[in-house]
């Protein structure tokens, strides 16, 4: 059983496709939409968990590709810039997953990109612009 979040990349030719419904369809995998912005003939961008047998998954991962998806993991995406960081702990309180936590003995901040579900609320509260999107 394999499990990825993964974030597609759409182009304006196949937005309007029903190419997510047959991952289960045809592929019978399982999927969970984290976050997507699809318009019919522009652009699209979806952050998918998805998950499903080995060979399954392979061959899902294939057929998105073949009809011109691209594909990169989630973690790609999400950038915490700790150079920037003040370790404040502010965005922790606000962290819906707790992708962002703090080392209560060391009070430093870590991020852990598999629990992040590309919400955006670190990057719009964050006062230092230590977290961003890399779409």
């Amino acid at each position: 059983m394999k499990t990825e979040r993964l974030v597609l990349h759409f182009p304006k030719e196949v937005a309007d496709k029903p190419i997510v419904v047959n991952l289960v369809r045809k592929f019978d995998l399982d999927f969970n939409i984290l976050k997507a912005a699809i318009t019919p003939e522009e652009e699209g961008i979806m952050v998918l968990e998805i998950r499903g047998e080995n060979r399954s998954f392979d061959e899902g991962i294939r057929y998105l590709r073949e009809v011109g998806v691209s594909i990169q993991p989630l973690s790609k995406d999400i950038i915490w810039l700790e150079e920037k960081c003040t370790h404040c702990g502010y965005c922790v309180n606000f962290c819906p997953t707790s992708a962002l936590s703090m080392v209560e003995a060391t009070k430093v901040v870590s991020f852990d990109s598999q629990k992040c579900t590309t919400c955006g609320i670190c990057i719009e509260i964050c006062p230092f612009k230590a977290i961003e999107f890399r779409f």
